[in-house]
């Protein structure tokens, strides 16, 4: 049972994955922008990926983050004061244009829109009250040696799809 602080902690365990069989919502720090995933496989099957690029590093604010590349048609991003802000990322593995979305008013980190993915969208998926099982890990070659390993995770060396770790 979810105790009196869950509320204010964040504890994603007191969240049941049964609230989110159609999708998941949720906003920015200070509740400017609302994004909201219509999905209803979010947590039936695993989805999403850790990535150890520098960048995503960056963006995260942490060793690694956690992403969810999902079509832009089942997304909604909701901004009425209109304070989406967009950095335009080419210091890219691909060398592609990534834009980098973020609240103006508070700073927190949303979505990114990579040109090589023209039909989807990278959501952040720390701002969500819980987080699907990731399906891999990319840019495992930039991890860091004191990690570990996520479970049995496949570990792409860079580019989901691409090459594995130790193949």
């Amino acid at each position: 049972m979810a105790t009196s602080t869950a509320k204010f902690t964040g504890d994603p365990n007191s969240h049941d994955t049964s609230e989110f069989s159609d999708g998941i919502s949720a906003t920015c720090l200070c509740g400017s922008i609302r994004i909201t995933i219509n999905d209803n496989e979010l947590f039936t099957r695993k989805r999403g990926h850790l990535c150890h690029c520098a960048n995503c590093r960056k963006v995260a604010g942490s060793y690694v983050s956690s992403n969810l590349a999902i079509e832009k048609e089942k997304v909604v991003v909701d901004d009425p004061q209109g304070v989406l802000k967009r950095y335009r990322d080419y210091a890219t593995a691909s060398g592609k244009c990534v834009e980098r979305c973020f609240c103006g008013t508070c700073g927190n980190p949303l979505l990114s829109i990579a040109e090589i993915y023209p039909t989807m969208i990278i959501v952040k998926m720390g701002i969500f009250p819980r987080i699907p099982e990731p399906e891999c890990e990319s840019f495992a070659l930039h991890r860091h040696a004191w990690q570990g390993k996520h479970g049995d995770l496949p570990q792409f060396e860079i580019v989901r799809g691409g090459k594995q770790l130790g193949e």
